[in-house]
């Protein structure tokens, strides 16, 4: 397993990195996504360590808990082989204070996860949403305090735009209190809005970009081609995947470029769409999520190998998209702007 820093800090995390929104399936939502109870996840959890694995992500909201808990009786034994990384700002009841990046709510959430992990301490913590009613400060002074506390060691954000990820690292320098070393993002094939100004201002700022849905909630899992809707027993056949529609065109042009080359190196589509990403600036980990052990084990085999340079940019071409203003406009003008070259 390769091992990147995590931006600019000094963790080293694995480029693929074991995502637990399918451990319980405790909501209607999280059903459609997977329902691994106590014993597969035990497995799961070995298995990725056996592969070099060593990160798991989850969050308070999945499964409304459910998912830390199975995850934190998985790890039982192991804590010290592992890393976790966990989140909160998205509402966990209708309660008032149940919700944001408050101080309040951050360090009642933190309490909550520590329990239900059955652990002192998490590696990584994620502000799952920008909330835009708290004060920055306040939100980064609590997460400062929770590290000098010992119970966090590191903090990232997560599905923040361009200015919300700049102007908290702005006010983290200016106090001298811990930054954003990461930022979870939605990013693959087919939904690259990731490169328009997150990726350069991670390049900028090194933050380092942590994928989540690689595979577009299972549009790039193989199962869709063209003239083959999704079967309705998968996630996506389901209802449960997430990020806009590309036109329908555009979606099976990508969909069958991936599989020209899947078919070349003798890898699957998805295989391939996760080594993809790996090619990219600043990608530091890829959150890759299962079902089953079978699912499990073919995403593991998207490492150890690498696309050719001529592969990647068929892949970029087919999935190119112009971008919106004022991105098309600064993409004029290549020379004034080096980060944009990818």
């Amino acid at each position: 397993m390769e091992y990147r820093f995590l931006g600019g800090s000094g963790l080293q995390v694995p480029v693929l990195s074991f995502g637990t929104a399918t451990f319980g399936g405790g909501t209607d939502f999280f059903k459609k996504w997977g329902s691994t109870d106590v014993a597969e996840a035990t497995r799961m959890v070995d298995i990725c360590l056996e592969a070099g694995v060593n990160l798991f992500d989850t969050a308070n909201v999945y499964s409304k808990g459910l998912s830390e808990e199975i995850l934190g009786q998985a790890i039982k034994g192991k804590r010290e082989k592992l890393l976790i990384s966990t989140k909160s700002t998205f509402p966990m009841s209708p309660n008032t204070n149940d919700f944001g990046s408050s101080r309040i709510n951050i360090t009642k959430e933190v309490e909550n996860s520590l329990k239900r992990l059955g652990t002192d301490y998490i590696d990584l913590y994620h502000m799952h949403g920008f909330d835009g009613n708290t004060p920055i400060e306040e939100t980064l002074y609590t997460l400062d305090t929770l590290v000098k506390a010992g119970k966090i060691r590191y903090i990232a954000a997560s599905n923040f735009s361009g200015w919300h990820l700049m102007k908290s690292q702005a006010i983290s320098d200016k106090n001298g209190w811990a930054k954003y070393v990461g930022h979870q993002v939605y990013y693959s094939l087919i939904n690259r809005e990731l490169e328009w100004e997150l990726m350069p201002l991670g390049l900028d700022q090194k933050v380092g970009s942590i994928i989540w849905s690689p595979l577009a909630g299972g549009k790039l899992g193989g199962k869709i081609k063209r003239n083959q809707p999704a079967p309705s027993d998968t996630r996506i056949g389901q209802g449960g995947a997430m990020g806009p529609a590309l036109p329908e065109e555009k979606f099976y042009h990508i969909l069958d470029e991936l599989e020209a080359v899947a078919n070349e190196v003798g890898k699957s589509m998805p295989q391939v769409a996760l080594n993809w990403l790996l090619q990219r600036p600043t990608v530091s980990t890829i959150i890759i999520g299962a079902r089953t052990e079978e699912q499990l084990r073919q995403n593991l085999e998207s490492v150890g190998w690498n696309l050719t340079k001529e592969q990647v940019k068929r892949l970029d071409d087919a999935s190119a998209t112009e971008p919106i203003y004022p991105y098309w406009h600064q993409r004029g003008y290549a020379q004034l702007n080096a980060t944009l070259k990818f």
